[in-house]
């Protein structure tokens, strides 16, 4: 596995801190990562996969269910970057500046979008 991305807490990016890798695109992997680095989503992600994907035999809502648990991992293995993301969009909510909401929420947006594309091992 490859070194652990190093992240920076606070205004000024000084507290360095280490945030799990990515696992690999499976499932299994995924379900391991979230037991281990973010647990408080665990029964989440087991109550969604019994619903949606359960006793299947089809497994076309699999790459579905990867792209959201995948990105809601990627969000919750960085507390930094969870919190940032919820401040964007509790400001966004309570701003009574339509520009500034649209910035804010561009900015959730592209978060977000960086994260359902982060890369196994990093």
């Amino acid at each position: 596995m490859t070194a652990q991305p190093l992240h920076f807490d606070g205004p000024g990016g000084d507290r360095p801190r280490r945030v799990p890798p990515m696992p690999e695109r499976t499932p299994q992997a995924l379900r391991l990562a979230i037991q281990e680095h973010a647990p408080h989503l665990l029964p989440v992600f087991e109550a969604h996969w019994r619903r949606a994907i359960g006793e299947a035999f089809n497994l076309t809502p699999v790459p579905a269910f990867m792209r959201l648990w995948w990105t809601e991992y990627a969000i919750a293995r960085d507390p930094g970057l969870a919190d940032h993301l919820r401040d964007l969009e509790a400001r966004a909510a309570t701003s009574e500046d339509p520009a500034e909401s649209a910035r804010l929420l561009d900015e959730y947006s592209r978060l977000r979008h960086e994260a359902a594309h982060a890369e196994p091992g990093r």
